[in-house]
């Protein structure tokens, strides 16, 4: 039963412990000793990787074999200089992260996709083996060296090193996608920039213009028939006049210049990578509308050695879906003759244009990758065998006309309530204004509590200083975290408390951003080697989001119902910039905050716990880090309410989130120019109140009703984790428009966001219960700054797996900050005299994130041997 339906899926001890005592239990089997059950356990383990092994590696033959040990026994300078040997081992430069976006690194990825090409994997390889299984091989061959892999038996070794080849040709395929998108944005950006600093430059030249036109235009008037030089220059001068022109002659070519600057650039640097990519990357579409752009790709690959200027006049050159409506007055060309001429330089901008907007909005995806890949895959293959389970897992009715029947008598229920109350809502106004506007009244302030600061105080004065080191020593004491992060490999020979200890000083030293180097000071009996050992082989992405989790689920245990309440399911998101090194891809500018760096997106309950982080690039999607973490987050805790800001909600969101069966309460920022949508116009004539504030037109029911099942299909698909949101989210955006199913989302967002309107509005309550949500993660962003003090708090790494490990390092850091608070809190409290002394303000404001009492430098000792008086129970 392990080897068959456990093993595949899961690999943490204490959970495959326990999923075998409840099966023994359920078949009325008294479980063995504990020693007895995990020896059992260790040989389930042995059995499913030997059969798994000796699978794979039958399905593989010899010269495929032979092109794996090849892997570790070239160098990377065998591919280019024979003679050099004392260089990096190839299956270490096949490792290693791409770089960021330029030639260089194109060239690179190209040169690796090709030798991991060269390799031939069978198609069928891994068909049957899931994804957590092969990732786990994968993980294995990223820590050891080539040595450390010759030693394993011949079929571990093929089996390790042909999942490393399978997964990672999906890697770095979406990476080159990646490098296609940044360049061609790049490119265009550029461009833009040197058109609008040589215009800023010239209308620095001829400041005061308007007051120039007056004066010229009342000479003019006033000596009709004089002459210019007579009376003009004397008011504005030649040189000066001649500046004018310029200027707005400049302003007539705008797009002809971005586009001369643009074809300059890409003709004389990026064209080489054209070969390159066409030659690497396979192009395809589901969609009739964007095969015009594969036909494109075709007619470039084509010509791509030819040294002529235009494509032939016999050549069908795809226009339409390509080249964009505004642009062909300046690509076309037409010769003497009245023939239209195209020149390929200018067509291959605009293909590799509309190839960036396709591939973004997946309407066009590459072979072999894993995020551009086939978006059809994304949906449950047995959708139709499986439907009503699929339905009802959603709590969703199977009949459209059942679901937009209950969708309208919910928004007429709304807005009539919203209408009839409105005269009695002192704080929100509809006005005529700016043709129709919300107005709403600010919150009233909320009293301060007059005793948390008192409180804080009482904890200083009990547990003076106390180091951070030992408030992470501490949870993992209590909670035993750090038994998830077990070492990538099969064996594991260093005593578990050496590794505990190792452990703990490696996630201290990467959450604060201090580093292992300056934690290994503390100690003579350590060095920096022996953490990076420990770092290198046991703390994984996987298990460090495990380890987070089952420390979130001992916070919600460990607190007392009568001083925090009864458990929440809200929970509030929002995103932090953090600089970080930019020779990679995920590093981007930030257009809101400014500098290079990355967002993390953070998912924090009501009473301060972070139940889930997301490192991201700064322009992604906040809506679909949202949405991840609320189904990804892999705690005890439900979520039923979600608040965000403004940058976490669209109406797309609104409508995957309703789909979904969890409440999106936004503070929305523009909330004085939003719109309310009726289910009927007829509805309109018994709301005059509403009047200047609701939309023009009707919601579109039928567009709902058509696309509801292929909305619950994707939604299902989310649920599922078959693609995650931001795949998902990224085919309904704007640059996709005519997606039937878009204007479906679209239609359901307005539907959903009224009745949130309606409620937001109508209900003070519910405002200030968003904006205190919120108040809680910006809370916990502020607190970040505490804890992440090294370096500046930038992460100091281009590869992109360190990157979320120090994320996933804060996050477990800063919960176990809250866990020992949480304890703290509720020893203090047990004094009466405290009791008595907290109002209702001040349990309002509790919190356990706080850290006036708590020392985050200093040496770093650890001592196992002490522990803090919390009062906890001995186990």
């Amino acid at each position: 039963m392990l080897c068959e339906h456990v093993l595949p899926r899961e690999e943490r001890p204490d959970l495959l412990k326990a999923l075998a005592v409840d099966h023994l239990r359920d078949s009325r089997i008294e479980p063995p000793t504990n020693a007895r059950l995990e020896r059992c356990l260790a040989s389930a383990e042995r059995t499913f990787e030997t059969r798994l092994c000796e699978l794979v590696f039958s399905r593989l033959d010899p010269a495929r074999v032979q092109a794996l040990e090849e892997l570790l026994r070239a160098t990377v300078a065998d591919e280019d200089d024979p003679e050099e040997v004392d260089r990096t081992s190839l299956i270490h430069w096949l490792r290693t992260d791409s770089r960021k976006p330029g030639l260089e690194s194109v060239e690179e990825q190209i040169a690796k996709l090709g030798r991991l090409r060269a390799v031939g994997l069978p198609d069928k390889l891994f068909e049957g083996v899931p994804i957590g299984v092969q990732k786990r091989y994968r993980e294995r061959t990223g820590v050891e060296t080539p040595s450390e892999l010759r030693t394993h038996p011949e079929a571990i070794r093929a089996t390790q090193l042909a999942a490393f080849v399978h997964l990672r040709l999906a890697e770095i395929t979406d990476s080159l996608v990646d490098h296609l998108i940044h360049t061609v944005h790049k490119i265009g950006v550029r461009a833009e920039r040197r058109v609008e600093k040589r215009l800023l430059e010239e209308f620095r030249k001829t400041s005061g213009k308007e007051r120039l036109f007056e004066r010229l235009l009342e000479a003019a008037l006033e000596n009709p028939d004089g002459t210019v030089r007579e009376v003009l220059f004397p008011i504005a001068g030649e040189e000066r006049l001649r500046d004018l022109l310029r200027e707005f002659r400049a302003k007539g070519s705008y797009r002809q210049e971005v586009h001369t600057h643009l074809r300059s650039s890409y003709k004389q640097h990026y064209r080489r990578m054209i070969p390159w990519l066409l030659s690497a990357l396979e192009f395809r579409s589901n969609n009739a509308a964007h095969q015009p752009v594969i036909a494109a790709l075709a007619l470039v690959k084509r010509y791509v050695n030819s040294k002529a200027l235009n494509y032939p006049a016999s050549e069908e050159i795809p226009v339409q879906g390509v080249i964009a409506r505004n642009m062909r007055d300046l690509i076309l060309e037409t010769n003497e003759d009245g023939e239209v001429r195209l020149n390929r330089v200018n067509y291959e901008v605009c293909v590799l244009d509309a190839l960036r907007d396709a591939l973004r909005c997946r309407e066009v995806w590459v072979v072999g990758a894993d995020k551009y890949r086939d978006p059809d895959t994304d949906l449950p293959q047995d959708f139709e065998q499986q439907k009503a389970e699929y339905f009802a897992a959603l709590k969703q009715p199977q009949e459209a006309a059942e679901f937009v029947k209950g969708l309208q008598d919910r928004l007429r229920e709304a807005l009539l309530t919203f209408h009839r109350d409105l005269p009695k809502n002192e704080k929100v106004r509809v006005t005529s204004k700016d043709g129709g506007r919300f107005s709403v009244t600010p919150l009233d302030p909320q009293p301060e509590p007059p005793n948390l600061s008192a409180l804080k105080s009482e904890l200083g004065r009990q547990w003076p200083s106390t180091g951070l080191l030992d408030m992470l020593k501490e949870a993992d004491l209590d909670v035993g975290f750090t038994e998830l992060l077990r070492s990538v490999l099969t064996r594991e020979n260093l005593p578990r408390a050496e590794a505990q200890k190792r452990l703990l000083l490696c996630l201290f030293g990467l959450g604060t951003n201090t580093g292992l180097k300056r934690v290994a000071s503390g100690d003579d009996s350590l060095t920096a080697d022996h953490l990076r050992y420990v770092r290198k082989r046991y703390i994984t992405r996987e298990g460090l989001r495990a380890a987070n989790a089952q420390l979130v689920n001992a916070i919600l245990s460990a607190r007392r119902p009568d001083l925090w309440g009864e458990g929440t399911s809200a929970c509030a998101s929002d995103s932090k910039k953090f600089g970080a090194w930019d020779g990679n891809l995920r590093t981007e500018w930030s257009v809101r905050y400014g500098g290079r760096g990355v967002m993390i997106y953070w998912h924090v309950e009501r009473k301060a716990t972070c139940i889930h982080s997301l490192l991201k690039s700064c322009s992604s999607s906040e809506v679909a880090a949202m949405i991840e973490g609320v189904l990804k987050h892999c705690t005890e805790m439900e979520v039923e309410r979600q608040y965000v800001d403004s940058h976490g909600q669209s109406e797309v969101g609104f409508a995957f989130t309703h789909l979904l069966g969890f409440h999106l309460l936004p503070r929305l920022k523009d909330i004085a120019g939003q719109r309310l949508y009726l289910p009927d116009l007829a509805l309109g004539e018994q709301l005059p109140l509403l009047k200047p504030v609701i939309a023009q037109r009707a919601i579109k029911w039928e567009l709902i009703e058509q696309q509801y099942e292929p909305m619950v299909k994707y939604t299902t698909a989310l649920r599922l984790g078959l693609a995650d949101p931001e795949s998902i989210l990224r085919r309904f955006t704007q640059s996709n428009a005519q997606h039937p199913m878009y204007a479906a989302l679209k239609e359901l967002g307005k539907v959903i966001k009224t009745i949130f309107l309606c409620e937001y509005l109508g209900d003070e309550g519910l405002r200030r219960e968003i904006h205190e949500g919120l108040n809680v993660v910006e809370n916990w962003n502020a607190t970040t700054g505490f804890i992440f003090y090294g370096k500046g708090g930038e992460i100091s790494t281009n590869r992109l797996e360190d990157q979320e490990i120090s994320m996933l390092c804060l996050h477990l850091l800063q919960n176990c900050l809250v866990y020992v608070n949480t304890l703290m809190l509720q020893r203090v409290l047990e004094d009466d005299q405290w009791r008595a002394r907290m109002t209702e303000e001040d349990w309002r404001g509790l919190t356990p994130l706080i850290y006036q009492h708590v020392n985050p430098y200093g040496s770093f000792r650890l001592d196992m041997t002490t522990r803090l008086n919390l009062g906890q129970v001995a186990a």
